[in-house]
């Protein structure tokens, strides 16, 4: 199904809201064609693609609101899913958060969508799979991987006039490649909104030669260590901090931006005074839609400013208790970091550990955001600027607020998980037990 221009879903729209007679009435109107291949022991196991459009009707009688959705567009399926959502609005009880739709707003145009993703087809998935394969094969290394792309647009429309409009595309690929020995093992991930970035080759290499240097690994005792995060590793803690950016969860003393006594830490410096984080749909390495569900719009935002709390994300009914406006939960993340590369890092290093990534990642205490997890696909001892050998891999026990407290030095920030995030070197990272996983 084609991607509908801003005029086709404008007309889409304006006809379903010509059948409400709800007192308030949102309609959202979702496009998406994806497609995926993936492989594993150096062979192709599944590769498909698909196509929908949905439409979602949500009808409100005061303070009664019922929604359903429909992926049939004829006009009496459209006027059918429009009475659907006023029955249940009827049945519901009454929401006492409920708080009025927007009206009219203006939004920013975001670049988020590129043909090369758009037009992705089953001999770009297979090329993609083909240049990890081959090369892994050659070394004796054993390749599974993963990629998913999709492209489409999102619109709403609503009974006090709002309208949005925003197409986009994504691309996701991960690989891990595995020695054959079972002794060494590496992964590496990109993601864009435009697939004429991937190189899947450049990228399967560099998760090659992890696996290769970390065969036979070496046992080093748990404690506090220096340690160079990679990207990939770094944002994992920092999207979980970013989460917990939420001021009723705050002012209800329910995070870790709790202050005690009641209220929030919002003014107060938390975080390394080079740490500064914002979020902007209009980046052009990490664009995405400038307004929420809801239609409210996504601005620029900053969150800490030289470690300093500046900003918390308030949904409308929070908003409005609290006399305050409404600020959306960023759709990026983004942390300017430095100038020198991973490789800088690793040469700024006298005795350190670097580390591919995380996973298995789980909360131990809300309140102070102190999580666990493991290492994984690639754990190295550094000495003296180079790296010596690789290590088993370690649990550890850290909170992303003691660790961007505990900042020795950043690089250049990179895209991961649709974020800009720099590799970081950390003072006193905290390893509790070792792992035999490789």
């Amino acid at each position: 199904m084609a991607i509908l221009s801003k005029e086709e879903a404008k007309q889409l729209l304006t006809k379903v809201l010509g059948y409400s007679k709800a007192d308030e009435c949102s309609i959202s109107l979702n496009n998406n064609h994806g497609g995926n291949i993936r492989y594993a022991r150096n062979t192709v196991s599944t590769s498909g693609e698909e196509t929908n459009m949905t439409l979602s009707v949500q009808s409100s009688f005061g303070k009664k609101t019922g929604t359903a959705s429909i992926n049939e567009f004829d006009s009496a399926s459209l006027e059918k899913v429009v009475k659907r959502a006023e029955e249940l609005a009827r049945l519901a009880p009454e929401n006492p958060e409920y708080v009025s739709i927007l009206g009219p707003q203006q939004y920013a145009e975001s670049k988020a969508y590129f043909d090369s993703t758009g037009k992705i087809d089953p001999e770009f998935r297979a090329n993609v799979a083909e240049k990890s394969i081959l090369p892994a094969s050659k070394k004796d290394i054993t390749a599974a991987g993963f990629l998913e792309h999709s492209s489409g647009f999102s619109s709403i429309m609503n009974s006090k006039g709002l309208f949005a409009y925003h197409t986009q595309s994504d691309l996701n690929f991960t690989v891990t490649m595995r020695t054959n020995d079972g002794l060494g093992s590496g992964w590496v991930t990109r993601d864009f909104n435009d697939a004429a970035k991937l190189d899947s080759g450049e990228a399967s290499e560099i998760a090659i030669q992890k696996a290769i240097g970390s065969r036979s690994a070496k046992a080093i005792e748990p404690g506090k260590y220096t340690v160079v995060l990679e990207p990939a590793a770094a944002v994992d803690l920092i999207e979980n901090m970013m989460r917990s950016f939420n001021a009723r969860n705050a002012d209800e003393g329910r995070s870790f931006l709790s202050k005690k006594g009641g209220g929030n830490k919002l003014g107060e410096k938390l975080l390394d005074e080079r740490i500064s984080i914002y979020s902007d749909p209009l980046n052009a390495e990490v664009p995405g839609s400038t307004w929420t569900n809801d239609g409210l719009p996504r601005k620029r935002t900053d969150w800490i400013q030289n470690g300093v709390v500046k900003t918390m994300a308030y949904d409308r009914f929070w908003a409005q208790k609290k006399g305050t406006e409404a600020i959306a939960f960023p759709s990026n993340i983004i942390i300017p970091g430095g100038n020198g590369s991973l490789e800088d890092l690793i040469k700024g290093t006298e005795k350190g550990i670097l580390v591919t990534r995380f996973w298995y990642i789980r909360s131990v205490d809300p309140q102070t955001l102190l999580y666990t997890g493991l290492t994984r696909d690639g754990t190295f001892y550094i000495e003296n600027g180079q790296i010596k050998y690789p290590v088993k891999n370690f649990r550890f026990n850290e909170s992303p607020v003691i660790m961007l407290n505990n900042l020795d030095a950043m690089g250049k920030a990179q895209r991961v998980n649709g974020n800009l995030i720099p590799p970081m070197r950390i003072r006193d990272f905290t390893f509790t037990s070792l792992s035999d996983a490789v």
